[in-house]
């Protein structure tokens, strides 16, 4: 076997080495980008959940647990603004203090119900993610 041939050899493998780390990381970035996906889908089944529990709507004894839960991280969240409030109404007693948020779910969930990106809300992520996968992440 001559250098070249050697040489070329090695070359190959390094190529195909290459290809596929490029192959297997993209792959897990889609992998990852449709985890965050399946995440915010939960939230927002969580969210639409809680709220028809507080409806009336679905019986609240399965998920009387998590929604207590979730009523308890409210009202810590409640809490929080109030003492932040407080804070600035310490540091600047001349201005006035700004307002609370209507609904304590939109501070907690603050991503339900935004509009997200031209995927249907999956947000700036999934777009960047396109772009930067051609496309691929969504059809492949």
């Amino acid at each position: 076997m001559t250098v070249l041939d050697s040489i070329a050899k090695q070359a190959n493998r390094l190529a195909t080495d290459v290809q596929m780390s490029l192959k297997r990381a993209r792959v897990e970035g889609e992998r990852r980008l449709l985890q965050r996906q399946h995440r915010a889908a939960l939230e927002e089944l969580g969210e639409r959940a809680y709220e028809l529990v507080r409806a009336g709507t679905i019986a609240e004894e399965p998920l009387a647990s998590e929604v207590g839960a979730v009523e308890a991280k409210l009202m810590e969240i409640e809490a929080k603004v109030a003492e932040i409030e407080s804070l600035r109404g310490d540091d600047e007693d001349e201005q006035a203090p700004a307002a609370a948020p209507e609904d304590a779910s939109r501070t907690a969930f603050p991503m339900v119900g935004d509009e997200g990106g031209a995927n249907g809300g999956a947000g700036p992520g999934w777009d960047a993610a396109e772009k930067f996968f051609g496309g691929g992440a969504k059809g492949d």
